[in-house]
């Protein structure tokens, strides 16, 4: 990994925990709060967390003075990406006995991983 993709990997990550904080929090509020089931609920946070790390990620990661609105469909379509990779696992998760959180924390690993990949190649490129 060169040292430009390891200083956006950090910073991708840093904004990626308060992204995270914003999805654990909702999906706690409506499984705890609502009794939605567990895989809608990660869904639901993972589309509040997709604009804080857009936001986050647009200035701070990627440096991005691009046109605003092509980035974000960009971004919402690799957020989708990994928003269905994260509802499958913490759906496989549940079935296999895990706690819901801990199949999150599962998912959000993988997902981290697919999203930063396209988003660093495709979302922000240029």
């Amino acid at each position: 990994m060169s040292r430009s993709t390891g200083h956006a990997l950090a910073r991708y990550l840093g904004v990626g925990v308060a992204a995270t904080a914003a999805h654990w929090l909702l999906l706690a509020l409506l499984v705890e709060g609502a009794g939605m089931v567990a895989w809608l609920a990660s869904g639901a946070g993972a589309v509040l967390g997709a604009q804080v790390a857009f936001v986050g990620n647009r200035r701070l990661t990627f440096d991005h003075r691009g046109a605003l609105w092509p980035a974000w469909w960009r971004f919402m379509g690799t957020a989708l990406l990994g928003a269905a990779l994260g509802m499958a696992v913490v759906a496989a998760g549940v079935a296999l006995g895990l706690h819901y959180l801990l199949a999150q924390a599962v998912a959000t690993g993988l997902s981290v991983l697919l999203t930063f990949a396209v988003n660093r190649h495709w979302t922000f490129a240029g």
